[in-house]
């Protein structure tokens, strides 16, 4: 196998993203033979042994994909303060880790997978890939207010990108994003004047919510990462 960096080799390892991976070894919980490990350190798997929290690390050959409608109340990460992380209301024989956040107070649609590439791919802020969310907020929202959150603003320090906004009702619209800023929906609203009472993730690029219920899981057809994998342009496509 030939020399990676190791946040790398973890991500292809089904362990976490990349970024996770980042965050164990900055924390002390990777070892390379034994010694602490660095970001940014490069190894050559074949002739390593790298451990998180003292257990070896094994390439995971099966990638494997599944969708979740996350419940109101579940965290996306790491569980604290008693809270549930929605790797916990699974059963499946595989490590697998969710693709970007939705935070507690949202619920709909997660990915969660093995496979660090399709992470990097659908996150990475070069990449414009969509996701859809249901909004309803407290009382009405104008025109006015939705079209200030079609064009771009300032939250986070940063410009948005454009988004796409479709009213439903005087109180409730649809929102496609192309990014992935922290809280960046509820951030908008309340940009605008106002407050957000329930948001729902329904798609990300051709992945679709349906009719799946609060808390049901799923793994995906075989149609759904194929052609997931050909919009992302993911060489080696499932």
């Amino acid at each position: 196998m030939e020399e990676m960096k190791l946040q790398k080799y973890m991500s292809q390892a089904g362990i976490c993203s990349r970024r996770k991976a980042e965050d164990y070894i900055s924390r002390g919980l990777v070892k390379v033979d034994g010694e602490l490990a660095h970001i940014g350190q490069v190894i050559c798997p074949s002739k390593v042994t790298v451990t998180l929290e003292d257990k070896a690390i094994k390439e995971q050959k099966e990638m494997v994909y599944y969708k979740i409608n996350k419940p109101r109340g579940i965290v996306t990460t790491c569980a604290e303060h008693g809270d549930t992380n929605v790797i916990d209301i699974i059963d499946i024989p595989y490590r697998v880790f969710p693709i970007g956040r939705l935070d507690k107070e949202s619920d709909g649609l997660l990915i969660l997978t093995n496979d660090g590439r399709l992470t990097n791919y659908l996150i990475h802020p070069r990449y414009d890939h969509q996701k859809e969310y249901l909004v309803e907020v407290f009382g009405p929202i104008w025109d006015k207010e939705l079209q200030e959150m079609r064009e771009w603003m300032f939250i986070l320090w940063s410009k948005t990108k454009e988004a796409q906004v479709t009213r439903i009702s005087s109180g409730k619209f649809k929102i496609i994003l192309t990014e992935w800023k922290n809280r960046q929906i509820r951030r908008m609203v309340e940009k605008v004047g106002s407050r957000v009472k329930k948001l729902k993730r329904i798609r990300v690029e051709n992945i679709e919510l349906w009719n799946l219920q609060e808390w049901e899981y799923k793994r995906l057809s075989k149609k759904e990462t194929t052609e997931l994998f050909s919009r992302l342009n993911i060489p080696g496509n499932q």
